[in-house]
């Protein structure tokens, strides 16, 4: 059964493409199997997993007009059980292209459908915007996992995409709930991390996640050279709080799953 997670905030550089290469990549570690779909332009996933996004003629890109060629698009990494569904440059079109298009929310939810019972998990990491892919995404998902960088206007960024939120749960794909808020970039020295830490467990009481992702050297590093947290120094705090994560992950879990 198959757990379908998107990983989304409209602002950028919180933490999300990292959240989401090595929550992946903690997930496969415990020999579930996970595919990591790069739903962002940008291809950063893609990149932090060691690909380069120009050398591939199949990606997400492709599969949305060729869904019969997904599989040849789909990609084992350097982790074993992870497996990535990679993005382009041109994935950008898709913004104008679908927007004439019948049920042009859905088409990620169909595209990804036969191909659910392969994996345990499947993570979403979606492009920073509301737009028409991040609703794709949000059509697509079960749950919703919310990166929350600890710093002075992260707060006020999160109640849009609460707002877009309950408005797909409403119109588009009541089936989404939320599944938790985590802190990004926290450094206990900071005061103001601390008073985001503490004003987001007063709004998000019941949605925090224990697990906090540190502000970490090693982790900021990782990308560069193609590889997850995991794979680049296991032993770093980074390291240890996703695989924290990822078990929190595993047992809160919201949502019955779909086959």
């Amino acid at each position: 059964m198959t757990r379908i997670i998107a990983v989304a905030n409209q602002k950028g550089g919180v933490g999300k493409t990292t959240t989401s290469v090595n929550l992946a990549a903690s997930l496969a570690i415990m020999e579930n199997r996970v595919l990591l779909v790069d739903c962002d332009p940008q291809a950063n996933s893609t990149s932090a997993l060691g690909f380069d996004q120009e050398s591939m003629k199949v990606n997400l890109y492709t599969s949305f007009y060729k869904p019969e060629s997904l599989s040849e698009a789909l990609l084992p990494t350097a982790t074993p059980y992870l497996t990535l569904l990679p993005s382009s440059s041109d994935l950008v079109g898709i913004e104008l292209e679908l927007v004439d298009k019948m049920a042009r929310e859905y088409y990620l939810s169909e595209l990804l459908h036969p191909v659910l019972g392969n994996y345990e998990y499947i993570i979403l990491d979606c492009p920073p915007s509301l737009g028409l892919i991040t609703l794709n995404a949000l059509c697509a998902a079960r749950e919703l996992l919310i990166p929350l960088q600890c710093e002075f206007f992260a707060l006020e960024g999160i109640v849009k995409l609460l707002h877009t939120y309950e408005q797909v749960r409403k119109r588009l794909n009541p089936e989404l709930e939320l599944l938790g808020v985590v802190l990004t970039m926290y450094d206990a020295r900071n005061k103001l991390a601390r008073q985001v830490k503490s004003e987001a467990e007063r709004c998000f009481s019941e949605h925090m996640f224990k697990t906090l992702i540190p502000r970490n050297v090693r982790l900021s590093e990782a990308p560069s050279h193609g590889k997850s947290i995991l794979h680049y120094d296991i032993k770093s705090k980074g390291a240890e709080a996703y695989l924290q994560l990822a078990k929190e992950v595993v047992h809160k879990r919201l949502h019955k799953s779909v086959a």
